[in-house]
């Protein structure tokens, strides 16, 4: 399963088509399109299925602010700029482009769903609570041989309901943490999903045929091929259902992924400070204190557009 129905070569010809129609285009930047547009023949295709316009309403749309977020990366483009790129592809209302996949879709009509800033508690048909961080979204799949969760996006912390014939499976997209009689965390990130034991054990597993068992207080990565186990402790991983960001020495830009879920708009970071180093504890409910003891301890300035935008630079 993928939670990103749009593989590089679609996604590269959208953020090529917002700058190309930004107004800004230049012959350097016409000859490194010609360049992209020779690398690789999937290149070339995405981009003639983008200016066909093959259908697709909801899935260009559901890129939208990640091409958004990129575009204003760009350092010769502003913000005038790059929507005006964004107008021009229609991505909110038009009719452009690739079929509705079937997980972008189910991420849409999912079972259980939160929305921004929002944490839900739910008791499941066999007894077992589970809690979602904000912008999760998962199905559940319940039979008389097992009981399966399937995650496409945010976090959850289960405490499952002892049932001997039915195991209890959590499947994201890069593999499965089955229960062992136990309560524990899973995370859909970019590329990995991590898996923290809270109480008593899981097992970790990828398609490939790798598992791990971890014990209480032990995590791991799914990434590729491997379950990675984590060296350190990772069971701050879950203050979110207290409404805390615990950091501990990490980077700036995987802070603001965690805050993004409780902010509206778009979040961008700009690449001279993405590695900043980050500890502290945080309020996920007021984004904007969060974002103001960031301001106050590091050489950043947090510069705000309304609600749809935030931009974080270095100060």
């Amino acid at each position: 399963m993928s939670g990103s129905a749009l593989g590089p070569a679609a996604e590269q010809a959208i953020a090529w088509m917002v700058r190309l129609r930004s107004g800004r285009t230049d012959a350097r930047q016409e000859a490194r399109f010609q360049r992209w547009l020779a690398q690789d023949p999937a290149n070339a295709q995405a981009w003639e299925q983008l200016q066909r316009g093959m259908g697709g309403h909801y899935e260009v749309a559901r890129r939208a602010p990640q091409v958004l977020r990129d575009a204003l990366l760009q350092p010769q483009l502003g913000r005038r700029d790059v929507l005006r790129g964004l107008g021009g592809l229609a991505l909110f209302g038009g009719g452009l482009w690739m079929g509705v996949r079937s997980d972008s879709a189910r991420m849409l009509t999912a079972d259980l769903r939160t929305g921004t800033g929002e944490r839900r508690t739910v008791t499941l048909a066999d007894g077992s609570r589970l809690s979602l961080n904000a912008g999760t979204s998962l199905d559940v799949d319940f039979s008389a041989g097992q009981r399966l969760l399937r995650l496409y996006q945010g976090a959850l912390v289960i405490e499952v309901a002892p049932d001997a014939r039915r195991p209890l499976l959590v499947r994201s997209e890069q593999g499965d943490a089955r229960a062992l009689g136990t309560r524990f965390l899973v995370e859909q990130l970019q590329g990995a999903t991590r898996v923290v034991v809270l109480e008593h054990s899981v097992r970790a597993s990828v398609p490939d045929g790798a598992w791990l068992d971890l014990a209480e207080g032990q995590a791991a990565l799914l990434r590729g091929p491997r379950v990675e186990l984590c060296s350190d402790s990772q069971v701050y991983r879950a203050d979110w259902l207290e409404g805390r960001l615990s950091v501990l020495d990490e980077p700036l830009q995987a802070v603001i992924e965690a805050l993004r879920p409780y902010r509206p708009g778009l979040m961008r970071v700009d690449p001279e400070v993405r590695n900043l180093r980050v500890q502290g504890v945080f309020p996920l409910d007021d984004s904007e204190r969060t974002l103001a003891a960031l301001e106050d301890t590091m050489p950043i300035r947090v510069r705000r557009y309304g609600s749809w935008l935030t931009l974080i630079e270095r100060r």
